[in-house]
């Protein structure tokens, strides 16, 4: 009971260290993206509209149809739609719409609805962010008409038409951004079948002249469980990026974001291998005299790797590397596996990382380091030399393969649903990874950028 009690603690501390760790990835998205943003809104904007003036008057089913109205709108076109940045604050939407009005027979006359509102985001209870409007002025004036003349109420007449009270409740809802799809930012995403990942906001997004600035906590669940991560040692912050980047959005991971990726997949298992190998009991009793008194018939020899230190990355100025630390079990028997000797591997493997889509793509490429040391035998002393001559070919190549079979669905980036990445361009720097790349709206798969 004492032991349970101790480890509850221990694992009370450790999730209390995961909840406050500060910020390990984030983005910003520019004017630019905003700009695109403001323009693939345009047609969603008009539809929204469309449905809200141009729907029909329902009859009562009491008194009968009601009266014709005198003023019938009967199109609906935005002209303009623009998002700018109000810095520290927020946004401010600008949209302009064109209306045909139809006040009597055969004739048309055109309003020009403007509409002038504030948003900002803010996270709810939950930890989801949500786009709110903070202020909104709908005005509308009469800019051309068939009439010869004019009713001097003819405006207020178009407003009554115009239920502007309605629109400044819904204006948020003219972007394609509606807070259904900010809140696809926080879902979880699969990494392998035991393993997902989940992008948390640590409070609302920063405005300023650069951008909108989002920071971000990754956790893991590894069978549906949350688990506590390593703390960070350093601090990260959002690197800043020039207000003049042609691209819409940056991202941006930690070296630890990395760590914490194979940390949580070395504890659901996945690196976990049973590597095949060409050697069998009687090829390695030609070296090791003392394997004939353990195997009296020759079986196929295979290697069991398990770490024994938890992965690292390490990223330094165009170039990312994965440190490996295993013990490899090298025996034979089936079902009974009985080991003869257990090497200690430290390898150092090149890292690259690519963007498909919105999946950051990355897999183990050349070995640049490796070393193998005895760890224990139950067939006498091994020399370093034969250690090497025997398993270091197959593990040379079995190792980053086993790796990457792992790694080979992806990570999903931070996203909104409908929208992909495409013109990445994928920047290593020391300690943290840039991803500067464009918004495109329901985007086809396969264009990639890879780095390594």
């Amino acid at each position: 009971m004492a032991k349970l009690c101790t480890l509850s603690i221990l694992l009370s501390l450790l999730l209390a260290a995961h909840t406050t760790r500060s910020p390990d990835c984030g983005g910003i998205l520019t004017p630019s993206g905003l700009s695109y943003l403001a323009e693939v809104s345009k047609s969603h904007a008009e539809a929204v509209l469309r449905q809200d003036l141009m729907a029909p008057a329902v009859p009562d089913l009491f008194l009968g149809s009601p009266k014709p109205s005198r003023n019938q709108i009967n199109s609906v076109k935005v002209t303009g739609l623009s998002l700018s940045l109000i810095s520290d604050t927020g946004l401010r939407l600008s949209v302009d719409v064109d209306l045909g009005i139809t006040p009597a027979p055969s004739t048309t006359k055109v309003m020009r609805l403007s509409i002038l509102a504030d948003l900002h985001v803010e996270m709810n209870p939950k930890g989801n962010l949500e786009l709110a409007t903070s202020a909104c002025k709908p005005t509308v004036e009469e800019m051309q008409s068939t009439e010869e003349v004019e009713s001097k109420s003819s405006s207020s007449e178009a407003d009554k038409e115009i239920n502007l009270d309605k629109i400044c409740l819904e204006v948020s809802k003219l972007l394609l951004l509606p807070n259904e799809q900010l809140i696809s930012l926080t879902a979880l995403f699969p990494v392998t079948p035991s393993c997902q990942v989940q992008y948390l906001p640590l409070a609302a997004p920063v405005f300023s002249d650069q951008g909108i600035t989002i920071s971000l906590q990754t956790t893991f669940q590894v069978a549906g469980m949350a688990i506590p991560l390593p703390v960070s040692p350093v601090p990260f912050s959002m690197p800043k990026t020039a207000s003049s980047s042609p691209s819409h959005l940056t991202l941006a991971f930690s070296e630890h974001f990395y760590t914490s990726l194979f940390f949580a997949l070395e504890t659901a298992g996945a690196f976990n291998m049973t590597i095949p190998s060409l050697l069998t009991t009687a090829t390695v009793a030609q070296k090791i005299t003392q394997m004939g008194s353990l195997y009296q018939e020759d079986l196929p020899v295979v290697l069991q790797a398990v770490f024994r230190s938890s992965p690292q990355v390490v990223l330094e100025e165009g170039k990312a590397a994965l440190k490996l630390f295993f013990t490899i079990h090298a025996g034979a028997g089936s079902p009974a596996f009985q080991s003869f000797v257990s090497v200690n591997v430290d390898m150092s493997a090149g890292l690259r990382i690519g963007v498909a889509d919105t999946r950051m793509t990355i897999s183990a490429a050349v070995i640049e380091d490796i070393e193998l040391s005895l760890a224990a035998s139950d067939v006498g002393p091994v020399p370093a030399a034969l250690l090497e001559e025997l398993f270091l070919p197959t593990i040379r190549e079995e190792v980053p393969a086993q790796v990457n079979v792992v790694l080979s669905e992806g990570v999903s980036l931070p996203h909104i649903s409908s929208f992909t990445y495409t013109d990445v361009n994928v920047m290593i720097h020391k300690d943290y990874v840039l991803i500067p790349c464009n918004l495109k709206l329901q985007a086809r798969t396969g264009e990639q950028a890879t780095v390594g």
